[in-house]
């Protein structure tokens, strides 16, 4: 009896298998010059995308870092003014992002931006901060810090301290304390001394033994006494 219950449910399977794999072969039948064009279409695609990045981007990106890389030298000198503009003989950072947008890497949109932070051009900088999308938080925090330190120049203050705070929380590390004054300083001139004791406190319980906590102390006993 078992074996009977066995082979009636192995002939069942069989059966739907057989239902299964004809029913299969009828819709290909009926698809397949539908199917073969879809297969052809996503294989040309494919093969176009490819031969776009290794034929057209790929060498665009090699050519971008390679102009870049006189105007990076320059900025990594402090050469603000000939690293954002170029000398006529060879790109700056504002020419090659004109060029070739991100091609030449992520960076080059802060270093353009804190080449421009550097020469007062606070709007300017800010369109190339706000273009930063590296991953490396300290980098990126810097880079949200640089974005506190343009509105600052604009005397755009809420924002400013907003983007102090924001890259404070973004890297935690000793660079933080640096964000964290700022906006304490920022926090007294707007008149909030609550806020700008609560950053200056973080800065003395969290980041003791950086530039900034060595002296903390001062910033609380000002800010307390106001």
């Amino acid at each position: 009896m078992a074996n009977t219950k066995v082979n009636d449910k192995e002939a069942l399977r069989e059966e739907n298998l057989q239902e299964t794999v004809s029913k299969t072969d009828q819709f290909y039948n009926e698809n397949k010059k539908t199917i073969w064009t879809v297969a052809c279409i996503v294989v040309v695609v494919a093969l176009a995308i490819f031969g776009y990045y290794k034929l057209i981007y790929q060498p665009k990106c090699v050519e971008a870092s390679q102009q870049a890389f006189p105007a990076e030298q320059s900025f990594t000198s402090g050469e603000y003014e000939l690293a954002l503009n170029g000398d006529g003989n060879v790109l700056g950072l504002a020419d090659v992002i004109d060029q070739y947008g991100a091609k030449a890497g992520s960076a080059v949109f802060m270093e353009a931006g804190i080449c421009a932070l550097q020469l007062g051009k606070y709007e300017e900088a800010l369109t190339y901060l706000k273009k930063y999308n590296g991953k490396e938080p300290i980098l990126a925090a810097r880079a949200i810090a640089c974005e506190g330190d343009a509105y600052a120049g604009l005397e755009k203050y809420q924002e400013a301290v907003s983007a102090y705070t924001k890259a404070a929380a973004k890297a935690d590390n000793a660079f933080a304390a640096t964000y964290l004054l700022k906006a304490g300083i920022i926090y007294e001139q707007l008149g909030d001394k609550a806020k700008a004791i609560e950053c200056y406190k973080t800065i003395k319980d969290k980041y003791p033994q950086s530039i900034e906590g060595y002296d903390i102390d001062k910033y609380i006993t000002r800010a307390e006494a106001e």
